[in-house]
């Protein structure tokens, strides 16, 4: 489908002239020129099918509702089409007055991929069965003038294009060619040149040329689509062994910029984690290509793209949950909601982007191995069947294609659900981390110099500063899955969003800068796992603040430990960190407790605990504050509009509920430090007994030179060492972090990691007896047991961050 979602406003001139047009063969041509035309009319009837879906009844719910409503759609914009100079509708002008790349130009651009939308949507209604115009006439011819009023006044050869590049050479050419296919039989030799002479001026071949700039990543796929159905629908065999060719760079796993790397991090836009977003049109975009091209004469054939079917489970199913696709890495994304100008639009949620995601993974599974489709139709049936906050056969912004393939998932008694894993992913390329235990799931989301603060730009996502600042994402296996689906984005306070230390100093929208430019100076950002549990860490410098801060995660299984030291600010300016901030709806009547006391549920409310042990939200979780804290607690009804995140949002006013627990560290501190617990789903009973059992936790070191703690109970000890120095039985060399697991078993493994990417050598000593080490990397380069474990580590430069896994024999 025709993605809405505008993209990065980088204009790039083409070099290329528009390429001579083969149109199909006439009758007595050559049998091998036959023969071609043939398989182009092979590939222009499964697009149709890719397109239009299949497998489904249209006479059966839910398809039958979303038919109708197709129908009914495509017939209003029937009789509200009026071609005159200038626009197709009169609510979508895109006749520019003063034609350049500001954002009023975006407008007029994003006018133009709107107006092709709209044929493409009376194309559907035309072809699908079921819409009550289906095949009509009237609509048939609608269509064609539509399609010949665009080409005539704007969208041809001899016009140079404004605004928004996506719109000329991804969004206009996208919607235009799937026209094409679902109308050829309609369409005269003549219109069908005219059409791809257009897509020729502005999508030249020169647009895939170099892998750089706009065409890299989830962009290169959409151009090598565009290039691909121009090749189908033109009759040029050239043009689509280009589309399949192209493609080749997107596989391999990448270093730096754009792609996919090897840890599972996905970035686009040079400096920005986007497997939610970008990432999903990279995965639908190659799940059709592959199933499109796939038996033909331009078969992807390329071996690097089992890269792609190896990212399904290590790149994108770590951030999905209960059918949602986790916020961290949806970049911008997340602040599109309702829009200002379509009423019709449905809101843009971590669900409703999920759910897309799934039916790409079935898609692409088509041309997997056997096992390897086995293995995600199982995931998606789980996360389908546990989704019971936002169900995606109730999605009413799923296409019917995608929504086919979901229920032809959900229907297959030979697929068996699969569970959620028990695990942590640690992704040092993208400065992000998912965990998941029994009964909830979080992520984790950072900065540093390679990846930005958080993404602006097309007036989207203005007020995402601190999301990059230690923002702890957590949800439910069975409540809380709307904490971010139900307008949390536009009604949180900003600068108060969970797990992020920040200054309350006032920002202007879209701060830092467009495109991710803000990146902030700071190398030591990651930390080491063993696949179950770890130690995470984030050297925080504040956006356009003189802030700087030391922040520790410990992911255990049911807890999450937090740390903060070395705080200072000299912003003049009170600095917070968010315990947590929970969007608790329209209503927001989840209880409150504070050592045992129920505290007023009325709005607003506010109260200092001082001395504070133990917090607990009903329904939410637990909060455990070691020795006691002074916490801030605050109930507050907030109003919020999409408008204050998205200039393209819509203006209605709506309010929810939230509750807030904060450590306020005043106006400058100089050395504040925090230390609390997170126990998702955790009872009052479960927290106040964490909060008794004293010994349960050891907080090592909590200084701005080191951070640590143990619990014996799990055998888990984690530091975080800023500097080297020694903590508990830890001693360090250099900067490094490191996570010792000692198992029942009389085994041990020992995690180590350069976030830096610095050490050029390293030495790190575990004072504890240790008889044999039984495995280790090529970066240790000796092992000394004893009395002690000494390992001493070569360049760890090379290793990206990566967790290198010592594993020994206890004494």
């Amino acid at each position: 489908m025709t993605t809405r979602w505008s993209r990065r406003g980088f204009l790039t001139a083409s070099t290329a002239s528009a390429l001579a047009l083969p149109l199909p063969v006439p009758a007595g041509g050559t049998a091998a020129a036959a023969a071609e035309a043939d398989e182009f009319a092979t590939l222009r009837a499964k697009w149709r099918t890719l397109v239009l879906g299949e497998g489904f009844s249209p006479t059966a719910e839910p398809f039958k509702s979303r038919l109708a409503e197709l129908g009914s759609t495509a017939n209003e914009l029937r009789h509200a089409m009026a071609p005159a100079p200038g626009s197709l509708w009169p609510d979508l002008v895109y006749a520019d007055p003063e034609p350049d790349t500001d954002q009023e130009s975006y407008g007029y651009s994003g006018n133009l991929h709107a107006s092709y939308s709209r044929l493409h949507t009376l194309a559907l209604a035309y072809s699908r069965p079921g819409t009550g115009l289906t095949g009509s006439s009237t609509l048939r011819t609608a269509i064609l003038t539509g399609l010949d009023h665009l080409y005539t006044d704007v969208y041809n050869e001899n016009r140079a294009r404004y605004g928004n590049w996506y719109s000329w050479q991804i969004g206009a050419p996208q919607a235009l060619l799937d026209v094409c296919v679902l109308m050829y039989d309609s369409l005269t030799a003549t219109q069908i040149a005219h059409y791809c002479a257009a897509v020729d001026h502005f999508v030249p071949d020169s647009a895939v040329a170099a892998y750089t700039g706009t065409s890299t990543g989830a962009n290169r796929v959409d151009l090598c689509r565009v290039l691909a159905l121009r090749g189908i629908v033109g009759g040029s065999a050239a043009k689509v062994a280009l589309a399949r060719d192209a493609l080749s760079p997107v596989f391999p796993y990448v270093t730096s910029g754009d792609g996919l790397y090897s840890d599972g991090s996905f970035i686009q836009h040079t400096t920005v984690p986007y497997t939610g977003s970008y990432g999903s049109v990279l995965l639908g975009g190659l799940g059709m290509l592959f199933a499109l091209l796939n038996g033909s004469t331009w078969a992807i054939t390329d071996s690097q793209r089992q890269i792609v079917f190896d990212a399904v489970e290590k790149a994108w199913a770590p951030f999905l949950y209960n059918g949602l696709v986790m916020d961290s890495v949806s970049g911008r994304a997340v602040s599109r909601g309702l829009s200002a100008t379509d009423a019709k639009q449905i809101q843009q949620d971590d669900h409703l982007r999920g759910h897309p995601v799934l039916a790409s993974i079935v898609l692409l599974g088509q041309g997997a191995s056997t096992a390897e489709n086995a293995r995600w139709r199982g995931l998606v049936k789980g996360w389908l069947q546990r989704d019971y906050y936002s169900p995606a056969m109730n999605d009413p912004a799923l296409p019917v294609p995608q929504l086919s393939r979901l229920k032809s998932v959900l229907d297959d008694t030979a697929v068996t659900p699969a569970a959620e894993p028990n695990g942590h992913r640690l992704f040092p390329n993208m400065a992000r981390a998912t965990h998941r235990k029994p009964g909830w799931a979080a992520s984790l989301s950072m900065a540093d110099r390679r990846v930005t603060h958080y993404e602006t730009g097309n007036g989207e996502n203005l007020r995402g500063w601190h999301t990059g600042s230690g923002m702890l994402y957590w949800w439910g296996d069975t409540f809380a899955n709307g904490q971010y689906s139900d307008a949390f984005w536009p009604t949180v306070d900003p600068c108060r969003l969970p797990g992020t230390t920040a200054s309350r100093k006032v920002l202007a929208d879209a701060a830092g800068g467009d495109w991710g430019a803000s990146l902030p100076d700071v190398n030591w950002v990651g930390g080491a796992t063993d696949g179950q549990r770890a130690a995470i860490g984030q050297y925080l410098k504040g956006l356009q603040s003189t802030l700087l801060a030391k922040k520790s995660w410990f992911f255990l299984d049911d807890t999450v430990v937090c740390l903060g030291a070395g705080i200072r600010c000299t912003d003049g300016t009170k600095v917070e960190t968010t315990v947590d901030n929970r969007n608790l709806g329209p209503v927001g009547n989840a209880p409150f407790t504070a050592d045992g006391i129920v505290k007023p549920l009325a709005h607003p409310w506010s109260e200092t605990l001082t001395g504070a042990r133990w917090a607990h939200i009903g329904g939410h979780a637990g909060y455990v504050f070691p020795g006691g804290a002074t916490v801030k607690a605050l109930r507050e009804a907030r109003d919020g509009r999409w408008r204050d995140i998205n200039r393209g949002g819509s203006t209605t006013v709506l309010n929810r509920k939230y509750l807030t627990l904060y450590v306020d560290h005043g106006t400058d501190p100089t050395a504040a430090t925090y230390a609390y617990l997170l126990m998702p789903g955790a009872t009052a009973a479960q927290t106040q007994a964490r909060a008794d059992a004293t010994d349960w936790l050891t907080v090592l070191a909590n200084t701005n030179d080191q951070q640590g703690v143990a619990v014996p109970s799990l055998g888990f000890t984690g530091v975080n060492f800023w500097f080297g120095g020694t903590v508990g039985d830890l001693v360090a060399s250099d900067p490094c972090c490191v996570m010792v697991q000692e198992r029942g078993d009389g085994t041990a493994v020992v995690c180590v990691s350069d976030p830096m990417r610095m050490r050029t050598g390293l030495t790190l000593t575990w004072n504890r007896a240790v008889t044999s080490v039984t495995s280790k990397p090529a970066t240790v380069t000796t092992a000394t047991t004893g009395a002690s474990l000494r390992l001493t580590f070569g360049d760890l430069r090379g290793t990206a961050g990566a967790t290198q896994r010592v594993t020994v024999r206890l004494g």
